[in-house]
């Protein structure tokens, strides 16, 4: 579709900063800065707490800053303004995201914990303990963004791939193989005894808390190394230290916890097979520009009218 001759308004909130690569994205997507009152769209770099209780009639959409939304949830935002059209930046830091995941599942699975903390040169020690992904079966729980920018960092390393996401449709993208097998989330149950390893990337909704608990951990191989770079709630963290602490899974490498922050003497912090990353697996220095690109993207699309990246389905929760 072509661009309107007049460009569109789109306002940024709840300050215009000095000039960004955010300014710069919404001119590069066809549309002029403008106040809010004026304004078709809205680009929004706050929290949700400071969210307006009312915009203007003009505003047709707003574009959110944040991958995970249930907090946006909690603070009835969508419920506030329900004929707005809101997105959020699902999607714009999978490869960040994709990367931390990757370095977290090969730590573990080559024993890098233990070699961090060696003092003493102890190489028949580790043998026993180091592996590989060649030929073991990852089973990632939220095939969407994360997964796939994470598929194809790991198909070269030989691992066969589950792909768990709500529909079951197959995942496509960039260097992602036909062969990659894909389940719908109703049928995860039968996927635990068949998985190496587990990686979860899936959204924070009432369905997915303490998607893996006791149950599930048990029903896992004891080699398993389980990541989780998407929210902490989504395991039970009673029992990931249980089984932890007991040697029923092999290790955990987690970006996000619940509590979180971590407090200081939690059991996370110090059992041996435990490796935690204070939520950083998207930074700063990375985060902006990468959010500056998603929204030209879907600055582009709106103003030509086409569907918009990471439309918020508030019936699904993200």
């Amino acid at each position: 579709m072509s661009r309107p001759e007049v460009p569109v308004p789109l306002a940024i909130g709840p300050t215009v900063p000095a000039p960004t690569l955010l300014q710069k994205a919404v001119v590069e997507g066809g549309a002029i800065l403008t106040e809010l009152a004026q304004a078709r769209g809205l680009i929004w770099v706050g929290g949700p707490r400071e969210f307006p209780d009312e915009l203007p009639d003009s505003i047709e959409w707003v574009q959110l800053p944040a991958a995970g939304i249930e907090d946006w949830f909690t603070a009835g935002i969508f419920a506030r303004h329900p004929d707005i059209r809101f997105t959020s930046a699902a999607g714009a830091f999978a490869a960040s995201v994709a990367e931390h995941t990757l370095m977290l599942l090969l730590a573990g699975v080559r024993y890098l914990p233990e070699h961090l903390r060696a003092a003493s040169w102890r190489q028949q020690d580790f043998f026993p303990h180091v592996g590989t992904l060649r030929g073991k079966t990852v089973t990632i729980i939220g095939a969407g963004g994360i997964g796939r920018a994470l598929i194809p960092m790991l198909v070269p390393l030989g691992a066969h791939i589950i792909a768990v996401n709500r529909s079951g449709r197959p995942v496509t993208g960039p260097g992602i193989p036909d062969t990659i097998e894909t389940i719908p989330a109703e049928q995860l149950g039968k996927v635990w005894s068949r998985t190496d390893h587990v990686v979860i990337a899936a959204p924070a909704t009432p369905a997915t808390e303490h998607l893996i608990g006791a149950e599930e951990l048990a029903r896992l191989k004891p080699s398993p190394w389980v990541i989780n770079v998407a929210r902490g709630s989504l395991i039970d963290t009673d029992a990931l230290v249980a089984a932890l602490a007991s040697g029923a899974i092999a290790g955990a490498g987690l970006d996000v916890t619940d509590p979180e922050p971590l407090p200081d003497g939690h059991p996370l912090w110090v059992l041996p097979n435990a490796i935690v990353t204070p939520h950083d697996s998207n930074p700063p220095q990375l985060r902006f520009a990468a959010f500056a690109d998603h929204v030209a993207a879907n600055v582009a699309r709106f103003v030509e009218g086409r569907d918009l990246l990471a439309p918020i389905d508030t019936e699904r929760g993200y």
